[in-house]
């Protein structure tokens, strides 16, 4: 997916359903059969229920790896901290997965933590050492951003006390602390395999955020996606 910028209006945002229907049923004759199959498959599994925030990740590869592992669980925003590492979604660890994730790049965690909580989120900063509660006892009834923090020096005291709830993963050996990526997997691994199993949590997308999604992934699929989708919007608007 291309980089979304926060509080940047889809370029859909003003259609009705009705036209983001016809819109996404003119783009699919420009892409395989095969391609619409999957989009209608798995956009129904994708959550903002669950979010990821990683606050200056060094290391390319372990923030691709994060990126491909939100994809895998179906989730489907991750927003990210540049204080002083620059995010690179692209390269062989993220296989693609930038494609299908929304991702939004932010200066600070304070202006991250402002619009996730405006949006209903809990925030909950992972640390290996806090006594808060485990992952698998986490409560998820309410949206939950996970934040992670930076390899070597963890989350900024900032980013841990701007924070809602902390969590950690249970370890029983002589290493301190799972590798960024690591973390990340197990962590959502846990949360949205109970998220989609409990009862009671609306974790799925709204019809017209769904249809949205399918609208933006349409344009990765078609050459010049961009500007074909341009076009097929002036012949709806006619």
């Amino acid at each position: 997916m291309p980089e979304r910028i926060p509080g940047q209006e889809s370029p859909f945002a003003h259609l009705t359903t009705e036209q983001k229907a016809d819109l996404y049923e003119r783009a699919a004759e420009l892409f395989s059969d095969n391609k619409r199959a999957l989009f209608d498959r798995l956009a129904p599994l994708r959550t903002r229920h669950i979010s990821v925030v990683l606050e200056d990740v060094y290391q390319s590869h372990n923030a691709a790896a994060v990126l491909r592992s939100c994809d895998c669980f179906g989730v489907q925003d991750v927003h990210v901290v540049e204080a002083n590492n620059p995010f690179n979604p692209a390269g062989d660890v993220a296989v693609g997965s930038a494609k299908w994730v929304d991702y939004y790049r932010y200066r600070s965690i304070g202006d991250v933590y402002a619009r996730l909580r405006a949006q209903g989120y809990r925030i909950v900063a992972t640390l290996p050492h806090e006594r808060d509660c485990m992952i698998g006892d986490l409560d998820i009834s309410q949206k939950t951003a996970l934040v992670f923090g930076t390899e070597l020096t963890g989350l900024t005291p900032e980013a841990i006390e701007g924070a809602d709830a902390y969590v950690k993963i249970p370890m029983y050996g002589f290493t301190e602390s799972f590798n960024i990526s690591v973390c990340a997997a197990l962590s959502l691994f846990s949360l949205t395999e109970r998220m989609r199993s409990a009862e009671g949590i609306d974790w799925r997308l709204p019809a017209d955020a769904l249809l949205d999604l399918k609208l933006h992934w349409a344009m990765q699929a078609i050459r010049d996606g961009e500007r074909v989708m341009e076009h097929l919007l002036a012949e709806i608007k006619k």
